[in-house]
């Protein structure tokens, strides 16, 4: 390789008639397997995956936790770009030890790619490619902020960081915070601890809560918290009721119930009786019923008894029983 890995990458690019894969490999984060899982004829076992045709569309997937597969190395990410009429246009992130189909396109590898030449590579395809398909267009954009989530260490946070500020375009600030979320750890939360608290779009704060709820660090549900009882915008309060509501936990439930109590809006309060019917029945049934006792507002009330009747709970039967035999 002579000059950057973008120049490289680029004139490599350039220089095909026809089309081609480039592929090479990076450290990665650990506790993601990134592979295809419908082919498997080749291990003949179900559960390894027999590896990725990525000429195709096939149904790619990201395993974490226990759903890792042992064949999989989740700490080395090997990426993979197709040159397409002169330029990059697609590309692809596979762990090793995922199979690669080229299906019969040349696939040219290079070594000893720097990380830092990596990120500023895929930084280069975000949002800018002069792709006539909008839509290829940006899945090469979401396919480059993903391979930059995966890349191990700091220098990974910068880069994405730098996909959330004000000047750039929504939906790549809303790409970049779910992958901060979902796979950069404390310092992906602190970043979107930060968005969810100053940024002045309310569209992109509202995404900033879903990707707090994608995160692991425990203090990810106290900015939601804090997003629901204090943010402006009534719509976004009430998203952070419902993820919320998907994260279930003590913490939520007390935030979810004085939402109902304090909120001046009645959206975000039905948004809230909308987070209880999402907890665990045993939880999220006698507090549905409590609302509908109790809660002053009729709206408030009403919903409470809808998400009652989509319940299917015999408690819930037992309530509408005693409402009606009054």
């Amino acid at each position: 390789m002579t000059g950057t890995l973008e120049r490289t990458a680029r004139d490599w690019a350039a220089a095909q008639s026809t089309p081609a894969w480039l592929g090479y490999e990076v450290r990665a984060t650990g506790g993601h397997e990134m592979c295809c899982y419908d082919s498997v004829e080749a291990s003949g076992r179900a559960d390894i995956p027999a590896g990725c045709r990525i000429e195709q569309h096939g149904s790619f997937t990201m395993r974490g936790g226990e759903d890792r597969i042992a064949a999989l190395d989740d700490e080395t990410a090997i990426v993979l770009l197709r040159a397409e009429q002169g330029r990059i246009g697609r590309l692809r992130m596979v762990s090793r030890g995922c199979g690669i189909d080229a299906g019969g396109l040349a696939l040219v590898w290079l070594d000893d790619v720097k990380p830092a030449e990596s990120l500023a590579l895929l930084a280069s395809l975000v949002g800018t490619t002069n792709a006539a398909d909008e839509d290829r267009k940006d899945k090469l954009s979401d396919g480059a902020l993903m391979a930059m989530a995966m890349h191990e260490g700091p220098a990974a946070d910068d880069a994405l960081e730098r996909f959330l500020e004000p000047a750039r375009p929504e939906r790549v600030r809303k790409q970049a915070a779910f992958w901060m979320g979902n796979a950069r750890g404390r310092r992906g939360y602190e970043a979107l601890s930060r968005l969810v608290r100053d940024d002045p779009s309310d569209k992109v704060r509202e995404h900033g809560v879903f990707a707090l709820s994608q995160s692991e660090v425990p203090e990810a549900v106290d900015a939601m918290i804090r997003v629901a009882r204090e943010d402006r915008s009534s719509h976004v309060r009430g998203q952070a009721l419902f993820w919320l509501g998907q994260k279930a936990g003590r913490k939520a439930v007390a935030a979810i119930t004085r939402a109902l109590e304090d909120d001046p809006e009645t959206e975000v309060k039905k948004k809230a009786v909308f987070a209880l019917s999402q907890l665990p029945r045993e939880e999220g049934v006698p507090r549905l019923i409590e609302v509908a006792r109790t809660n002053r507002n009729p709206e408030v009330r009403k919903q409470a008894m809808f998400w009652l009747g989509q319940s299917g709970d015999s408690r819930a039967l037992a309530f509408f029983q005693e409402v009606l035999g009054r």
